[in-house]
């Protein structure tokens, strides 16, 4: 069942913002969304990130229903982290709000860091 951290909700904009506060998750659904990671490849693809804080915010992401982790049976052990479902919604549903962010950069001047010119909005 997933988890409600901060009920009541004044909106549903509120319970959507429970599900993806802080600085990372955004930046984790990005991430997943271009494919799955192993712990280490997701960490490596989010400069900035303590390892601490990852696992943490990948517990509440698992917690809420948004990312499905999976261990495999092997030695050394291997994790792996993708979207579920209600992940890849939630991620496009971010969509608008990267759109906005594109034209903000623009108006800014601003390349994002992972060196590419934001994307036609």
């Amino acid at each position: 069942m997933w988890r409600m951290r901060n009920p009541p909700y004044i909106c549903a904009l509120d319970a959507a913002m429970d599900v993806i506060e802080g600085k990372w998750k955004a930046l984790i659904l990005w991430a997943l969304d271009e494919r799955l990671h192993r712990f280490g490849e997701l960490r490596r693809s989010l400069p900035g990130i303590s390892e601490k804080v990852l696992a943490q915010q990948l517990r509440e992401l698992e917690a809420d229903g948004i990312v499905r982790r999976t261990v495999f049976d092997e030695t050394p052990p291997r994790v792996e982290y993708e979207l579920t479902d209600q992940g890849v919604n939630l991620y496009a549903a971010l969509g608008p709000l990267g759109e906005w962010g594109v034209r903000r950069m623009r108006e800014l001047d601003i390349v994002p860091t992972h060196g590419e010119e934001p994307a036609e909005a």
